[in-house]
């Protein structure tokens, strides 16, 4: 499959038969000798229960050990997967011009997760901080019939290939954030959203760029609510 477009082909299949996957932290194992991933697997996961699943994108110059502590305490508690693939270079295709080996990386992890772990088809969001914020509205615009939401943390621009669903977006923006203007990025962005038609959950707080632990909660019971 051609990734040219942002598209993901990976999906849950049903009938597949899951044996009892190990749970906690580990490398996604991908053949990359270099920026993999990490899957994280919360202790409350059964194969007889399939879960949510949070695919958390990583900001500029970041990789995926600094990047699951957004979630992770969330995901303990709520039983959600969170597969943190890392971008080929430093950040991810599509702010370097174009789609093609993020995407592609992404689609494989998915497809591997979806192997081993029983998956709730419903209850897949696309999530991400700075960089990975804009990756994951760009990806989560284009595949709409994949992610139930977006979870967009501090996100400079969104910029789908094609749009594809309805997802729901959660955006979170400082109003002192220096690194991606609020007045430029998530005060316009959500308006744009909304105005086309988006279901927009977008959140101010006082701060720079950064992630409040509460604004995490927030996205997370939107998304499983």
């Amino acid at each position: 499959m051609s990734h040219a477009g942002g598209r993901l082909s990976a999906r849950p299949r049903a009938g597949t038969v899951h044996e009892p996957g190990g749970t906690g932290e580990r490398g996604l194992e991908l053949g990359r000798r270099r920026r993999d991933g990490l899957l994280y697997v919360p202790l409350k996961y059964h194969p007889a229960r399939p879960a949510p699943v949070v695919v958390l994108l990583h900001g500029a110059g970041g990789d995926a050990r600094g990047t699951l502590p957004i979630l992770r305490a969330e995901a303990d508690l709520r039983g959600a997967i969170v597969l943190v693939p890392e971008s080929a270079a430093s950040t991810w295709d599509v702010i370097a011009g174009q789609y093609g080996p993020d995407v592609a990386f992404i689609d494989r992890a998915l497809e591997s997760l979806f192997e081993r772990y029983a998956v709730n088809p419903e209850r897949i969001a696309v999530a991400g901080f700075s960089d990975g914020a804009s990756y994951a509205l760009s990806l989560g615009l284009a595949n709409g019939d994949l992610f139930r939401d977006i979870l967009a943390f501090s996100p400079g621009f969104a910029a789908p290939a094609q749009v594809v669903g309805r997802p729901r977006v959660f955006i979170s923006h400082g109003d002192d954030d220096r690194v991606l203007p609020i007045d430029r990025c998530g005060r316009p962005l959500s308006k744009r959203l909304a105005k086309a038609g988006y279901d927009v959950d977008y959140r101010e707080f006082q701060g720079g760029h950064v992630v409040p632990p509460e604004l995490v909660r927030a996205a997370m019971q939107r998304f499983l609510r």
